[in-house]
């Protein structure tokens, strides 16, 4: 800590002695700025990442990796944990459960299809270019591209055919595919009989491929194995309970915005969290936090409860989180007629309330977009989403189940992340003292 008030008091002295702030006291304090807080220079030490070894960034990095988690001060508030696990066991009896089971299309494949395809690629970040229709279709036509020796020898072949070779941080991508083909054929097995190899215990294979270097963190390996089986692909298995919720940003946002967790200060910006330590910190206590409302929902309802923290993902991640909160309610002007109405789509462009009243084809415009919650019609939007129109007639909902619970904390955002590898990630971005340069590229 006392070298980040060495770095305050050093600020605190350039402003001192240039009083009037002339361009030349600025010049100094953006270089001392720049030099504390991005620039690394010899014997500054180093830190152990990713199973590598790098230099700290700068000396706000090694101040920020010790003193992150205290500065953040993250708590979990059992009180509202308390709160959405009541609103949760409601979803539960007024769906009957079903809120809590989205079991997918697996295109007419076998249990061992299905598990190969998902093993080989659930690591891969495809960020909405493929889907498993997809990746069905391209089995299908030549289920060779998904054999393990096939990916080991040429990685950069099977990338291109589940068309992901041409997204980011491709080198990052052939060592995944790599590793998970090493990581399969290390076990001398087929994806499907993996579980076998760790006695049926899904907890302890989960933990083994986090820990085999194949891109499986914490939320790909907990979506895999709880996919595996909530599609009964895998029966008879043990540890499902410990299997945490898939922690990512629309958990997150849930989680702070419903308050399970707090912040001592907002969350910092990702150019700031070098090296993730920040989003590394709020994910654990993400898990936790809806781990500890499941705790309590099962504890308050056993006879109505879902086996495993994981089961919440469907329904917080996609319902709440993609669906709900999210700025989906548009509010329109009419351009001619002043005629203010909400609408569930942006992309309307006729003033609705003039069509109600049968004066056909009148301009309208958007003037504001905002979450449902924040705006009294905001069941205009909720009732098109896709989870609400799915539900039968007296099971649609025109609220949000939670809206009551984050009142003034709707607006937290969850934290982002800059890759430590890749072209464009902290490893890339070093600039050495006296140097210049340096920094995150586009």
């Amino acid at each position: 800590m006392q070298e980040f008030v060495n770095f305050c008091n050093s600020i605190r002295d350039l402003v001192e002695s240039h009083p009037q702030m002339n361009i030349e006291g600025a010049r100094q304090i953006v270089c001392a700025i720049n030099n504390y807080l991005y620039t690394t220079h010899p014997n500054i030490g180093t830190i152990e990442k990713l199973g590598t070894t790098f230099d700290y960034f700068s000396d706000f990095h090694k101040f920020w990796h010790n003193h992150h988690e205290e500065i953040l001060g993250c708590t979990i508030d059992d009180v509202n944990c308390e709160k959405i696990a009541d609103s949760l066991h409601d979803v539960y009896l007024s769906t009957q459960g079903a809120a809590f089971n989205s079991v997918w299309d697996t295109c007419g494949l076998s249990n061992e299809q299905v598990c190969r395809i998902r093993l080989l690629t659930a690591n891969q970040d495809f960020r909405g270019s493929r889907n498993f229709y997809d990746l069905a279709n391209v089995f299908e036509s030549d289920n060779t591209i998904f054999d393990e020796n096939n990916i080991k020898e040429e990685p950069q072949d099977f990338l291109r055919s589940i068309d992901v070779g041409g997204l980011s941080q491709n080198d990052k991508r052939i060592n995944y595919a790599k590793n998970i083909a090493d990581f399969l054929l290390s076990h001398n097995c087929s994806p499907y009989e993996l579980i076998d190899k760790y006695d049926r215990d899904i907890f302890a294979l989960r933990n083994a491929l986090i820990a085999c270097n194949a891109g499986y963190g914490n939320k790909k390996a907990d979506m895999f194995v709880r996919d595996m089986v909530v599609l009964g692909i895998w029966t008879g298995v043990t540890g499902f309970e410990k299997i945490n919720v898939a922690s990512d940003v629309n958990t997150i946002k849930v989680a702070l915005r419903t308050g399970i967790i707090k912040t001592e200060i907002p969350l910092v910006s990702s150019f700031l969290d070098i090296f993730c330590y920040q989003y590394g910190y709020i994910d654990d206590m993400n898990a936790k936090a809806w781990r500890r409302v499941w705790e309590i929902w099962i504890y308050k309802y056993p006879e109505d409860q879902i086996s495993s923290p994981c089961l919440l993902d469907y329904f917080v991640y996609n319902v709440i989180g993609r669906q709900f909160c999210r700025e989906s309610l548009s509010i329109f002007r009419g351009n001619n007629c002043g005629h203010i109405f909400r609408w569930h789509s942006g992309v309307n462009k006729t003033c609705q309330t003039c069509h109600t009243q049968g004066i056909r084809r009148q301009p309208a415009s958007v003037i504001n977009k905002v979450m449902p919650c924040c705006d009294d019609e905001g069941f205009v939007a909720i009732l098109w989403t896709d989870y609400v129109k799915s539900l039968p007639e007296d099971q649609k909902i025109r609220r949000c189940p939670f809206v009551d619970i984050c009142a003034d904390k709707k607006h937290m955002m969850p934290p982002k992340s800059i890759s430590i590898m890749g072209q464009t990630g902290w490893r890339s971005a070093y600039s050495i003292e006296g140097e210049g340069g340096g920094g995150l590229m586009a």
